[in-house]
């Protein structure tokens, strides 16, 4: 074991604001998203054969755009309304969402299974794992479009190009990439958090000369192997991976077994604990299974014991509720509970610091892979493998000090005056969830008088719930954005479903077109924004990184796109509570 680490808390967070202040100093990184080089090489699908169709032509009640959980589940929740006139269209080749696209070696989820796998309770499966392989969440995703008999909906291989409202017609003029035309009663916009993958904007990105591509566009061809099994291709070659968030920290173990050499190149390196994983067994999931609601309760627990509401008993007792059994985050009541907070806080990242020293043998490169910041300022990864890797002869560290990768060349990667040659280079650089939400959606909605709705909210988002919005009749949107939000991505959207489902359904039967009013939506950004004021200041101190929004300054617009900072069952209940009224309140209906 390594000698105890020890640091006062002047110099700790002395050492955080230095840390972010290289991220600052240097400027947030310019990135390319997939949006904007769709069919590039780099946005290819390696994963589908290409499909040849007709183009079709007719109407539908309702038009599902996105195949992930917030599709799939809303699929799910008009189904159970009586509601299956409708289309389900995606760019990718099936069901999944996130897990239709990420596939590379290692992947996992790292919410518990028992509470990540939306409608579990209703499907009644029972994952290998306590957590759940991309290969058995993708086959998870697809098992929902059996059961709820999704595939006759689905059109994949399909990306939306125009959304059009007609008020003469009172309906959607949808059109794809496929010269689809389908005008529909109702659109939903399942647009998810990680579906738009984005390479940094790296000088010479396009001038490597060997294979090169996206953690979320896998490339098998060039690596061999497949998801779970040893890729066969890289044992003569040099791989280079930039990145070490969470897609990296679970390839780059299965990477360095199989390569030659394999290089790290690191900006910020990520906080990384135990993930203790292990298979379910028939014994326990009858217990956990034993009584009827199980599902909705465990999911329930998990958000307490993530928020430091400390439930009476722990279900999950994993890495999430041991760090966050305090949230240091949450708006504290008093000095004390605020000196509280922040002592946990140090405290386990201090945790996650010595276990590195004990684990790196290297004290050079032990000391790189420390992360000098606050506990939620990234989103915490889990993982028993990655920290032993950097103790092999064949794997190399490329810290750049928080600098980033100077340039990429016809060989490799150079980081200061430095290059690297590899023969294959690897971008593990995440996901767009910054830009504007039609740029990340790939069209921009025109409603009412001819206005999109990049022009509505060219000065900040206006909706209510999230998912309604003035000038947008019909239109429903499942989305963070003035939504609710969770480790657990899945609960969030899965509620929100359910949620735009009653409203179809109940404007279907009532035969009337509904929009959100101005007025409910200033009430419901108000209510938003004091669940989230307490929480920027803790974001305003972190190191840059998508959580804190890499330190910009908050704007109005900026601060319209905030989420309900509150407890996700909170949100559930506020969207059940509406409900309960049978009257829609502010919401506008119009007869047809």
């Amino acid at each position: 074991m390594a000698e105890s680490l020890s640091i006062s808390p002047d110099e700790l967070h002395r050492r955080y604001e230095e840390e972010a202040q290289k991220r600052i100093q240097h400027g947030v990184r310019d990135y390319i998203d997939m949006v904007d080089i769709a069919d590039s090489d780099f946005d290819r699908d390696p994963y589908a054969e290409p499909l040849e169709r007709d183009a079709l032509v007719e109407e539908s009640d309702v038009v599902i755009i996105g195949a992930g959980w917030s599709g799939l589940t809303a699929a799910a929740y008009l189904t159970d309304q009586g509601v299956t006139d409708y289309k389900i269209i995606d760019k990718a080749g099936d069901f999944g969402g996130t897990w239709y696209w990420n596939r590379y070696p290692g992947c996992q989820c790292d919410v518990e299974a028992y509470t990540y796998l939306p409608l579990l309770e209703r499907i009644g499966y029972m994952p290998k794992q306590k957590y759940a392989t991309a290969p058995e969440i993708f086959a998870y995703a697809q098992l929902l479009g059996r059961t709820f008999d999704m595939y006759p909906h689905a059109l994949f291989q399909t990306s939306v190009t125009g959304l059009v409202w007609s008020e003469e017609r009172k309906r959607w003029r949808v059109t794809t990439t496929r010269d689809d035309v389908i005008d529909a009663r109702f659109v939903v916009i399942c647009g998810g958090v990680l579906h738009v993958a984005k390479l940094p904007g790296i000088p010479g990105v396009y001038d490597f000369a060997g294979p090169a591509f996206h953690t979320a566009r896998w490339n098998y061809e060039v690596t061999g192997g497949g998801p779970e099994e040893f890729m066969d291709k890289l044992g003569d070659k040099v791989v280079g991976i930039i990145g070490t968030g969470a897609t990296a920290v679970q390839a780059v173990p299965k990477l360095a077994e199989a390569a030659k050499e394999l290089i790290v190149f690191q900006r910020t390196p990520s906080s990384v604990s135990p993930r203790n994983q292990r298979p379910t067994t028939p014994e326990e999931w009858a217990e956990i299974t034993a009584e009827p609601g199980w599902h909705e309760r465990r999911m329930e627990n998990f958000i307490e014991g993530t928020l430091g509401m400390q439930p009476e008993v722990d279900l999950i007792q994993d890495g999430w509720t041991e760090m966050f059994h305090i949230d240091p985050k949450a708006p504290a009541r008093n000095d004390e509970e605020a000196r509280r907070f922040e002592e946990w806080d140090d405290l386990q990242m201090q945790k996650v610091r010595q276990r590195i020293a004990d684990t790196v043998k290297d004290p050079e490169t032990a000391e790189k892979l420390m992360p000098w910041y606050k506990i939620s300022c990234k989103r915490p990864c889990f993982h028993d493998e990655y920290l032993p890797t950097f103790n092999r002869d064949n794997v190399k560290l490329v810290d750049t000090d928080g600098m980033g990768v100077d340039r990429i060349t016809p060989n490799g990667v150079v980081v200061g005056d430095t290059e690297y040659p590899v023969d294959v280079l690897i971008y593990s650089t995440g996901f767009d969830n910054t830009s504007f939400y039609s740029h990340r959606l790939g069209f921009d909605p025109i409603g009412t008088g001819g206005v999109s709705l990049s022009e509505a909210w060219a000065k900040g988002m206006y909706s209510l719930h999230g998912t309604l919005a003035d000038g947008f009749p019909n239109l429903l949107m499942n989305q963070a954005l003035q939504g609710g939000q969770h480790i657990n991505i899945a609960y969030a959207s899965t509620k929100t479903s359910e949620h735009i489902a009653w409203i179809i359904a109940t404007a279907l039967e009532e035969n009337v077109v509904i929009e959100a009013d101005r007025p409910a939506e200033d009430d419901w950004f108000n209510y938003i924004i004091q669940s989230a004021l307490p929480y920027f200041e803790y974001f305003a101190n972190c190191t840059p990184g998508y959580l804190s929004n890499e330190r910009k300054e908050a704007d109005e617009s900026m601060s319209r796109s905030a989420c309900y900072m509150g407890s996700a069952v909170d949100f559930k209940r506020e969207l059940e509570k509406w409900r309960s009224t049978n009257e829609m309140p502010g919401v506008v209906k119009t007869p047809l």
